[in-house]
């Protein structure tokens, strides 16, 4: 009988011999996050498509195109989030938390939503972890956002990633900036796709990173927006530069980068690698200062940025990069009739309050079948249990590897002198592998 139903177009499973994959990275980016003075945030996956609307602009590849947009049964729009930094903005608002004091520094790992083509490194469902401070205009903290993402990319040993910056400016030397984009492109009307002749007049900037071949090749004799940066953000931009050769983090200017969402200001910047084809940017951010602002609050800057975590993994599998795997199945106790098996379950259960992992059969297999299971789950011992070890109340532990067994007394003393003997055998596998 085949199933009813297969999983939907652009989104993937996370099976259990992948997710410590995940887990590794996802523990990493939490660690580096904490050292920095970040604190988790938690947003619900849907929220008014007003937000997004205001917030990620109307202007946006996203917001005209991308969303999962759909009606309540009580008649409200609502959407599931196509990006993290929305919500992360309401919830600041709605709760307030600029009463807590100053900056605000939260970070989310969450899935994401958007309806594209789907290819490698991008997904309808995807999942990113990101950061979102509040409440500094400081340089300082521009570099310091694009450090910790380069403190995550070095303890997951991520190599060849090169850094992108440029600044975009504030709404009044931008203003400038359009118009002249407005000039530059209006040459080339006949020869813009549909999308760009649409911004044109909406939003000049987004032509500066349209994919389609002959809007790229007209765009790279634009002008730039450094060209037009007011005396403020020239020196916000200078200061971010030096800050980061202070972290001695490299960087190169690109002065085509705007990001795809309308509320970024100041300070852009992309990690792109190589190592994964053209969707290659594994993590994008900058400034959004107005953000808080056209969302209904005070004027309050802000920053932050989101990494792919689908495409930081396919980076470290094309890369070679090892990721260690999840601690095995410290004993697999195999039992023989019901009275050892409720014996094997007690002593399975004590073993795993000693801290370590232990399993018994659930299934109800044979003593050969459970040896098999034993060997496949990779139990580093194993012990069996049956009608003369209860009678003796002992039995022996055999190393998986090297075959030697011990034999241990089937009582309190149990999982204390298992817990020795699993400590040594770690001990010589370590000394094994160091020789090697």
């Amino acid at each position: 009988m085949g199933v009813i139903t297969k999983k939907i177009k652009g989104t993937e499973d996370v099976l259990p011999k992948q997710s410590y994959r995940w887990q590794f990275v996802e523990n990493i980016m939490r660690e580096e996050a904490a050292n920095f003075g970040f604190k988790e945030i938690r947003t619900p996956v849907f929220e008014h498509t007003e937000l997004f609307a205001r917030g990620v602009g109307q202007t946006t590849d996203v917001v005209q195109k991308e969303m999962y947009t759909f009606d309540t049964k009580g008649g409200e729009s609502v959407t599931l989030r196509p990006e993290g930094t929305a919500g992360a903005a309401r919830a600041i608002l709605e709760h307030s938390l600029t009463n807590e004091g100053l900056p605000i520094k939260a970070y989310y790992l969450t899935s994401c939503y958007r309806y594209e083509k789907p290819q490698a490194g991008r997904l309808r469902e995807f999942h990113q972890f990101g950061i979102e401070e509040y409440g500094t205009s400081s340089p300082i903290a521009d570099a310091e956002v694009i450090s910790l993402a380069n403190s995550i990319f070095k303890r997951l040993q991520i190599k060849d990633l090169h850094l992108e910056i440029n600044s975009i400016g504030c709404p009044e030397c931008r203003a400038k900036y359009n118009e002249a984009l407005k000039e530059y492109f209006s040459q080339y009307k006949d020869k813009l796709c549909g999308n760009c002749l649409n911004r044109l007049e909406r939003n000049p900037m987004r032509l500066i990173d349209c994919k389609v071949p002959s809007c790229h090749e007209i765009a790279e004799g634009a002008p730039s927006i450094l060209d037009y940066l007011c005396d403020e953000c020239t020196e916000h931009f200078e200061q971010v530069k030096k800050y980061l050769e202070a972290s001695k983090i490299e960087y190169k200017i690109n002065p085509t980068i705007v990001r795809g969402l309308d509320y970024y200001t100041k300070t852009v910047f992309e990690f792109v690698s190589d190592a994964i084809g053209s969707q290659g940017t594994v993590c994008g951010g900058g400034r959004y200062d107005g953000l808080i602002e056209e969302l209904g609050g005070q004027h309050l800057p802000s920053l932050g940025y989101a990494m792919g975590i689908e495409r930081l993994l396919m980076v470290m599998e094309n890369q070679g990069i090892e990721i260690p795997a999840p601690e095995p199945c410290a004993l697999y106790i195999a039992a023989l009739g019901e009275d050892a098996q409720f014996k094997a379950y007690e002593l399975v259960n004590t073993i795993r309050l000693s801290g370590l992992p232990a399993e018994g059969d659930v299934v109800g297999r044979g003593l050969r079948a459970q040896m098999k299971y034993a060997d496949k789950i990779g139990a580093r011992f194993s012990m069996v249990l049956g009608e003369n070890e209860l009678n003796e109340n002992k039995a022996k532990v055999k190393n998986m590897i090297t075959g030697e067994q011990t034999e241990l007394n089937l009582d309190e003393s149990f999982a204390v002198k298992f817990a020795s003997l699993h400590m040594a055998a770690k001990f010589d596998t370590a000394n094994l592998d160091n020789k090697g």
